[in-house]
């Protein structure tokens, strides 16, 4: 077990690129070969924790009760199991939709998250972040807690383009709050070889400079089994292991693994 984790934000500032698809099949995949995972869902619309089965009960502690000004949660009892052993999950809840509003006045807002999660820094071998489709602060707390971000692009031109502000955002938070920041890399989702669109996308990542420097060599092709499995509350690792799905996850993991060797 890593006493000091991989802790990487899935982010993109774009709604639909498989954002929190990723968090929840990279993270059953890096479960399925042997590591410790948590998946953080500091999403309100609480998708990844949908996604991984688990139903949150009124008295069940969520990342809302982690970050809210009072009477804070321990991080330890917020985490919940799933099913699977090795991916675990500190779920959401609608109510961290009011968190902003809650912490606009409190003096180091932006430290929240990273102070709460300290004591399970040596529990995991990845930390994974699952963010809102927006900057907002949830997602400034991520990324203060994180050491890396992993951004998921639809291979779609709206998708592409919006990752130009996605970049400056990260520059902003390794200039301002957190200089040991960095990228791990861009993951293309959602691509079909039969497109020219997909193509045309394809392309622009490798040939342009910062992206093709962090694009990863796996591509999660657009596969109607990940859809499926979320709809039954399941990775797709374990859904269906032979799916295109699955393998691509699961290829990613192997590279994602291979990085921090």
């Amino acid at each position: 077990m890593a006493q000091s984790p991989r802790i990487i934000a899935i982010a993109n500032e774009k709604g639909g690129v498989g954002k929190t698809a990723t968090v929840i099949n990279l993270g059953a995949a890096l479960s399925m070969k042997g590591k410790e995972v948590l998946v953080v869902d500091m999403d309100p619309q609480f998708n990844a924790t949908k996604g991984v089965g688990v139903e949150v009960s009124e008295d069940m502690p969520t990342v809302y009760d982690l970050i809210k000004p009072e009477d804070k949660a321990n991080a330890k009892d917020a985490v919940a199991q799933t099913r699977w052993e090795g991916l675990d999950i500190i779920p959401s809840h609608v109510d961290l939709a009011g968190s902003e509003l809650e912490l606009a006045d409190i003096e180091g807002r932006e430290n929240q998250l990273k102070d709460a999660m300290e004591m399970l820094n040596g529990a995991y071998d990845y930390i994974l972040l699952d963010t809102p489709p927006s900057l907002s602060l949830l997602t400034v707390n991520v990324f203060v807690y994180a050491r890396e971000v992993l951004v998921p692009c639809q291979t779609q031109p709206y998708a592409y383009d919006a990752l130009e502000d996605l970049f400056d955002t990260i520059s902003m938070v390794q200039e301002e709050v957190n200089p040991s920041l960095r990228i791990s890399g861009i993951v293309p989702t959602f691509y079909d070889q039969r497109t020219r669109v997909s193509q045309n996308v394809m392309a622009r990542l490798k040939e342009t400079t910062p992206y093709r420097e962090v694009l990863f060599d796996t591509i999660i092709r657009s596969n109607i089994t990940i859809a499926e499995s979320a709809d039954v509350k399941k990775p797709v690792v374990f859904f269906r292991s032979t799916s295109f799905g699955a393998l691509d996850y699961l290829a990613l993991a192997d590279e994602l693994i291979a990085q921090g060797q």
